[in-house]
């Protein structure tokens, strides 16, 4: 991995005075307009509209007449050499640029640019904020500034392994791995690519990928994980559809998020490269005890159709298994919702 060592540097991204801001308001406790500027250089005006920033951005700032603003939920800002300095060596030998940024459309949309990753290498890129985050489906990925992980990482495989569909499987037993370590409450894993406690979602996966036939694969991961959503997010979430939970709801920290990032990219690259070699079977039986579904009545929609039945676990590639009036059907792609029993 030499070649790849050789291009690595880390980035902290823009430094425009919201982030600047936030990431002193993120120390905890009120600050003074005043003593904000002074420390940041800037007018106490400049301080006013830079909350107002933040404030658009969906971060919830409390300001109180003669003691001055904090935020309303504490978070531990990203930053590269932290989690730099926490990566695996296995991991950190293989990453050729490992970048934070302040605000982007998507984490995932800007590795998809990129077409000159080594074979075996790895981009690691994340956001403070994304203005047009993407779920499965083409659905927005809400997430709080300060209250979630949004990551994505490239990967470049030599040659498209034998079960790529089955991908998102095996990056959820490595993010499982790492964020059960951290929840008082167990976590299931949701076909194909949610992170579950109960039946609300704790996390989420999005592969994307540019293959050639017999030639190299470049694959996308992101992954948005809910670290501490807030009340007012996690309303506008439930008014989507979905039933969202966080990592503080589960009894976990929320603070040290560059720490949970340094784990989850560990775990993941040694996963990659892993999958690489042996496909999905070393995930296999993890992903079948943590599966959320099984032995659960099912709807699967993909396209126009839908398949109803009860779920019956995955196969050796990844396939979800389904019991119908009409037998046992094999599914490769779908969005699953369950089905009350009657």
């Amino acid at each position: 991995m030499a070649r790849a060592l050789s291009r690595t540097r880390v980035s902290g991204g823009g430094r425009a005075l919201p982030a600047q801001l936030h990431a002193q308001l993120s120390r905890g406790g009120f600050h003074s307009g005043a003593e904000l500027a002074r420390r940041l250089g800037v007018s106490r005006t400049a301080i006013w509209k830079a909350v107002a920033s933040l404030k658009e951005l969906g971060v919830v700032v409390h300001a109180v007449r003669n003691r001055g603003y904090r935020l309303a939920v504490p978070c531990e800002p990203l930053g590269p050499e932290q989690i730099r300095a926490a990566l695996r060596s296995s991991a950190r030998e293989r990453i050729r640029r490992l970048e934070v940024v302040w605000s982007l459309a998507s984490t995932n949309a800007a590795l998809l640019e990129r077409s000159d990753l080594p074979p075996g290498a790895v981009d690691v890129l994340l956001a403070e904020h994304q203005s047009a985050g993407r779920g499965r489906r083409g659905r927005a990925w809400l997430a709080p500034l300060g209250g979630a992980i949004c990551l994505s990482l490239g990967f470049s495989f030599l040659r498209v392994p034998r079960d790529l569909a089955a991908l998102g499987l095996a990056v959820g037993v490595c993010a499982r791995r790492v964020l059960g370590k951290r929840s008082r409450e167990p976590i299931a894993l949701k076909w194909p690519n949610d992170l579950t406690i109960g039946d609300r979602k704790l996390a989420g996966i999005l592969i994307e990928l540019r293959a050639e036939s017999e030639g190299p694969a470049y694959v996308v991961i992101g992954l948005g994980i809910n670290v501490a959503l807030g009340r007012q997010l996690r309303e506008k979430v439930e008014a989507t559809g979905t039933v969202p939970t966080d990592l503080e709801a589960a009894g976990a920290d929320p603070l040290p998020r560059n720490a949970i990032v340094a784990d989850l990219v560990s775990e993941i690259v040694e996963g990659l490269v892993r999958f690489e070699r042996e496909g999905l079977r070393p995930f296999f039986e993890e992903w079948r005890e943590a599966d959320a579904l099984r032995g659960r009545p099912i709807n699967v929609h993909s396209g126009e159709a839908t398949t109803r039945g009860i779920a019956r676990g995955i196969d050796a590639s990844g396939a979800l298994l389904i019991e119908t009036p009409h037998g046992l059907q094999k599914l490769l792609s779908g969005e699953v919702s369950v089905r009350p029993r009657a």
